[in-house]
């Protein structure tokens, strides 16, 4: 069976799907001497996808300095790649950059490294992040654009948050579908949901959940920041002793309008069926984590709509990214 070495780097990506914000999610993967290396992009100002894999299959078969930088590794392999990649074929899910920034040109990387291929999933968007394909065709390089819809989708809410604001709304259940009543998912679900938070810059959420549930929502599993709250909510009257009034270097408003959030670019919505139904016009992505091991008697979410499916991620807990 032929390998998808495409889709390789696509699931790759989508382990760190919102965890790169502001920049997208990316995954590449590179064929050298007979091997398979998947890598991804995982963090603002960390190297890109390109880079964490050809520094991850130079590694394998070179004794190499422990380099973490972007600008480091650039250098490091343009100074000792001796002809190494010629042979190898690359396929990423976004066009290699060709501005410098945070980190160092990855087209210009390539360029001077010289894999036989690159196949690429995606062109940028971003008119002045472009380019790349031309440095790589003047470098000699094939190259091969396939427009991939598996590529689109990942960039879609990076896509969203460069142009003004990209909302999703984060539904937790058991496997027939219970929302309500604390914790349903499992840790490592939850783990995530505060690296998350640790990038948002805001938090929607229903004045009948915090006076229920008497949340802090911060991120404090990875000693992440806490991100600005809006509470959804037509009563102002709420407890200050509820946790999450006592966040440092947070704002938290109280409105029933959302006009607030014209103001953040990067919003995640918390909440149940109500909210959901009040607030689904402006949602771009829905993210429903189910936990399969989980039945709950208790009323479960019902909504009658349609539901496309962009991606599912199993772990313990079943992810389903979706419009």
């Amino acid at each position: 069976m032929e390998i998808d070495y495409l889709k390789l780097a696509v699931d790759k990506a989508w382990e760190y799907q919102f965890l790169t914000y502001p920049n997208p999610a990316v995954g590449a993967t590179l064929i050298i001497n007979n091997q398979i290396f998947v890598n991804a992009h995982k963090k603002a100002g960390n190297p890109h996808a390109e880079v964490e894999v050809l520094w991850e299959a130079f590694s394998a078969f070179h004794s190499t300095p422990d380099l973490k930088t972007s600008k480091e590794i650039h250098e490091y392999l343009i100074q000792n790649h001796n002809n190494f990649f010629n042979n190898s074929v690359m396929y990423v899910t976004l066009e290699p950059c060709s501005h410098i920034g945070k980190t160092p040109s990855c087209a210009n990387l390539l360029s001077i490294l010289k894999p036989k291929k690159v196949v690429i999933g995606w062109l940028d968007p971003i008119s002045e992040h472009s380019g790349g394909v031309e440095m790589l065709k003047s470098a000699g390089i094939e190259v091969d654009i396939v427009n991939d819809k598996r590529c689109y989708d990942l960039i879609e809410p990076f896509i969203k948050w460069q142009k003004d604001k990209f909302i999703f709304f984060k539904f937790a259940f058991s496997l027939n579908g219970v929302y309500t009543g604390g914790y349903i998912t499992k840790k490592s679900s939850l783990e995530w949901v505060h690296k998350v938070r640790d990038k948002l810059d805001l938090i929607v959420i229903g004045g009948e959940t915090i006076r229920t549930d008497r949340p802090t929502l911060d991120s404090r599993l990875i000693n992440g920041k806490a991100p600005d709250i809006l509470i959804y909510s037509r009563d102002k009257d709420f407890d200050t002793n509820i946790p999450l009034f006592n966040v440092e270097n947070r704002k938290v408003y109280i409105s029933d309008n959302l006009d607030i959030i014209n103001k953040y670019n990067f919003i995640m919505i918390e909440g149940g069926e109500n909210l959901y139904k009040h607030l689904k016009n402006k949602i771009d992505w829905k993210v429903f984590m189910v936990n399969p091991n989980k039945f709950i008697n208790r009323d479960n979410f019902k909504i009658d709509e349609e539901f496309e499916i962009i991606y599912i991620k199993q772990d313990k807990d079943i992810t389903i990214f979706g419009r």
